[in-house]
């Protein structure tokens, strides 16, 4: 966890990619860095105009997902300094709006969602160029989409998204791509639910839609694939679920319930108000449903391990919501004999629940309260156990970057304004490996910025550093305040980078940006038993912290 801070040193040059660092005791992980190089800027502001990329290391170009044109940026990132658009590649032709990316063997692929979003979607393929190749038929709302290891195959996660009503709820499934035969000949089998619509699940397995089948009612998010391309993980995020997926057979052969987080133990606390005027990580008696978006896997003595960002999502649709605020429920008298207090604003009664869940004997009170997402991330073994989670991490290590932008949001430099729902919210993963060593990079969409863990012992993750380039000085409108909403994260090795250093891309929504990253790994520790922290943070954001901070305190707060 983190140490007792030793240094602090703030610089406050008005430059984009000016760096504020905190420093603890060095060991084991420290020398690991991010350090912006190069920006490229859409000015587009809160119309996901940067959302997911992928890399083609023979042209040199980042392919980045925008859904305001329904386009594919294709940026030059030969000089990583100075990322500029080549060209775009206009999708309104085979659908409603692109939702993902992904490149290798020398063509891109893409999913794109039907006009009617209930209705069939389609992955696209394309040259490094643009140049179009093949369309082929995939399920209802196509996301995320990846290669498998050898290349043989694509796989692309269909969600099924009901439509406002819930007159209309496909069936989320996954669509296996086989490429044996070329793009040209590609064939597609999907693998949908049906076979659990009659099963008992785990418990913690959350089917909940109004009138929905199992099948209808599981959501495809996004997908791992093991080393040997046999396997495959899907986050059902909605559901709080694992899908485990058999690539040889083509099936869904397992589902696996996540469980539930007891934010009351210590280490699991949690900030849950956004309007006491004050940081305030404490244990309280709420359960978080992991509800991971982002999914990667690593191996470790011929091992599967998984990384999720535990960012939780809740069902608001005009048929059925299910977010309620504590202060709005009643609470059972025996589970929660101090109800009146925890329901005050200042405690519990601003969190955001969810209604489908803690009351098991339908009598109208909850015995218990179950929060979206679990404001950390995990480690979890092939079979969906639990082998790690970060705990309180994610919020401690920010109150200590950044105090007076605790919980901001992503479209407005505040003040605690997340806590009462899902706090920075971690959305997306990559894994890293350098020198024999891996490490998970972790993006936070609202407050911002990157989270380093090495994970090379899956069962002992040591944090690194924290880094965020964004200036809480400048105007999120405007422009000006650098990267909002950090979405995807793509590591190129050093083999495959353009300079020939290892570069990490991350795709920012809000903003509209991307940006690269030089990364620098640490050399392997020696006989150093302590893990190390750095916090870096970007351009105006210590100057920030300390004018918020002289304001505060004239203002007695």
């Amino acid at each position: 966890m983190v140490k007792k801070l030793q240094k602090v040193a703030f610089a406050t040059v008005g430059a984009a990619l000016s760096f504020a660092v905190i420093e603890a005791k060095p060991a084991q992980a420290a020398g690991f860095s991010l350090e912006p190089l190069g920006t490229y800027a859409t000015g587009l502001f809160d119309e996901g105009a940067a959302e997911i990329s992928a890399y083609d290391s023979v042209t040199q170009r980042l392919f980045v997902t925008n859904a305001n044109s329904n386009s594919i940026d294709i940026l030059s990132i030969s000089d990583p300094t100075q990322p500029s658009l080549f060209s775009s590649i206009d999708l309104s032709p085979y659908g409603g709006s692109v939702n993902s990316v992904t490149f290798k063997n020398g063509f891109l692929a893409a999913a794109v969602e039907a006009n009617v979003t209930q209705d069939p979607g389609s992955v696209v393929f394309f040259n490094a160029s643009g140049g179009f190749l093949n369309s082929v038929t995939v399920g209802a709302l196509p996301d995320m989409l990846t290669f498998t290891p050898d290349g043989t195959k694509i796989l692309v996660a269909n969600e099924g998204e009901p439509n406002g009503d819930y007159t209309a709820d496909p069936e989320g499934s996954v669509s296996i791509i086989d490429l044996t035969g070329g793009v040209t000949q590609a064939t597609v089998r999907t693998a949908g639910f049906t076979q659990f619509n009659n099963t008992l699940l785990d418990p913690s397995i959350r089917i909940f839609g109004p009138g929905s089948s199992v099948a209808q009612d599981l959501e495809p998010e996004y997908i791992a694939v093991s080393a040997d391309s046999s396997k495959a993980w899907i986050t059902l995020q909605e559901n709080n679920a694992l899908g485990l997926l058999d690539l040889d057979k083509g099936e869904f052969t397992e589902l696996v319930g996540l469980g539930f987080k007891d934010h009351s133990l210590p280490g699991n606390g949690l900030d849950a108000s956004d309007r006491d005027g004050t940081i305030n990580i404490a244990n309280l008696p709420v359960f978080g449903l992991y509800q991971p978006d982002a999914i990667a896997s690593y191996t470790v003595a011929g091992k599967t391990y998984l990384v999720t960002a535990n960012e939780g999502d809740a069902r608001d649709y005009d048929a059925f919501a299910e977010e309620e605020r504590i202060k709005d429920l009643t609470l059972d008298p025996t589970a929660f004999p101090n109800a009146a207090e925890l329901q005050e604003d200042e405690v519990l009664g601003r969190l955001t629940v969810t209604s489908t869940l803690g009351d098991p004997d339908g009598d109208g009170d909850y015995d218990a309260l179950y929060a979206f997402g679990g404001r950390s991330f995990s480690i979890w073994d092939e079979k969906g156990k639990l082998i790690f989670d970060s705990g309180d991490a994610f919020e401690q290590i920010t109150a200590k970057a950044l105090p007076d932008f605790f919980n901001s949001d992503n479209t407005e430099n505040n003040f605690d304004n997340r806590s009462d729902n899902k706090g920075p919210e971690p959305e997306g993963v990559t894994i890293a490996e350098i020198d024999g060593r891996t490490f998970a990079l972790v993006g936070l969409e609202r407050i911002g910025g990157i989270l380093v863990y090495d994970i090379t012992d899956p069962t002992r993750p040591v944090f690194v550093n924290y880094t965020n380039n964004r200036d809480f000085l400048g105007d999120p409108e405007a422009g000006t305040a650098g990267d909002l909403g950090p979405e995807g994260l793509l590591f190129i090795a050093a083999q495959a980078s353009p300079n020939g250093k290892p570069l990490l891309a991350v795709t920012n929504e809000v903003s509209g940006t991307t940006t690269l990253y030089s990364v620098k790994a640490p050399a392997p520790a020696v006989d150093v038993p302590e893990p190390g922290v750095t916090v870096a943070l970007g351009g105006l954001a210590a100057a920030g912290v300390l004018a918020r901070r002289r304001s505060r305190k004239q203002q007695g707060m």
